[in-house]
């Protein structure tokens, strides 16, 4: 190592922020365009499965609660699109690598939401997921990542609280409403679950980026406290996880779980999942059609920036 990498690592050990205007190693760098970008495509394209039951939520309430939380994953992609560009990477060239499919999103987005149960399973497993995964981020040692993070992850505790009062208010009701919320949370679990990536031995970028202190723990240790906290938690609704092999390990103080469905993971990361193409296309679409709203907010931009200097206003 260089003496500029001894300095950044000590830095790092003793829990320093990195900022903007720090040395990096080019691989620091690159590693956080990588994972800040793909994060806030993840909130982005997250939007699209919820938005899709917003006019058949079944109260004003619910719908009222459902537009504020697509509205955060707004806010979410928003801050992280900002952290990112702190890093010299652009928001035009961060869009054009996800529409181009070079940039990967979440795998969880993939699937389908079919019934108004999916709201409650997303919000209590896959919000319940990303916060188990980004408590950690709110210490990661680059100083405008780990600072968003602290905002977004207040937001998704409300998140997960929802979901699961949904799927409570169905454990509650007629048993077809139990039966909703039982196939909602078989569908999703799953998905859910494969959320932390790869296993440890399989993930090629967790030793690095753990030396570096963005993440604080392995994919494996996150997957495992979110089935303890799961397995729990399923009994107050009556439910069950779809897993015959989830059992107590006294010895090991963790519940033990079945086998994931690695092939199916890998199928959805690269483009074969149920909704991969429809999400992507989704995005475009709306990227393209809000182009309007992009060029009018610049030129009034640059008329506001004219006025400042002085310069008289062009008029329409």
């Amino acid at each position: 190592m260089s003496e500029q990498e001894l300095q950044f690592q000590d830095k790092i050990d003793r829990e320093i922020r990195i900022e903007p205007r720090d040395w990096m190693p080019d691989a620091y760098r690159k590693t956080l365009i990588r994972q800040v970008s793909q994060h806030a495509h993840s909130e982005i394209v997250g939007m699209l499965p919820e938005s899709n039951w917003i006019t058949r939520a079944p109260s004003l309430r619910r719908k009222a609660i459902l537009i504020a939380k697509v509205q955060d994953e707004a806010g979410h992609g928003l801050y992280l699109y900002s952290a990112a560009e702190t890093l010299g990477i652009s928001r035009e060239e961060m869009i054009d690598q996800l529409h181009s499919g070079k940039a990967k999103y979440s795998s969880i987005f993939n699937y389908p939401t079919i019934t108004w149960a999916d709201m409650g399973a997303i919000g209590w497993l896959v919000d319940g997921a990303a916060i188990m995964n980004q408590i950690p981020l709110c210490r990661a040692s680059y100083g405008p990542y780990s600072r968003a993070m602290i905002r977004i992850c207040k937001e998704e505790s409300f998140h997960q609280r929802q979901g699961f009062e949904i799927l409570l208010a169905l454990s509650r009701g007629s048993e077809d409403q139990r039966r909703m919320g039982q196939d909602a949370i078989t569908r999703w679990w799953w998905p859910a679950v494969m959320m932390f990536g790869p296993a440890d031995e399989a993930s090629p970028h967790s030793a690095q980026s753990m030396k570096w202190k963005i993440k604080r723990f392995s994919n494996d240790e996150l997957r495992q406290k979110f089935v303890d906290i799961c397995a729990d938690q399923v009994k107050v609704l009556g439910m069950s996880l779809p897993d015959p092999l989830l059992n107590w390990n006294a010895s090991r103080q963790h519940y033990d779980f079945g086998p994931i469905d690695w092939e199916e993971f890998w199928a959805v990361i690269n483009g074969l999942g149920p909704c991969n193409r429809e999400r992507l296309e989704a995005r475009v679409r709306a990227h393209q059609e809000g182009s309007w709203v992009r060029e009018a907010a610049l030129a009034y931009a640059e008329k506001r920036k004219r006025r400042s200097n002085g310069k008289p206003m062009e008029r329409a």
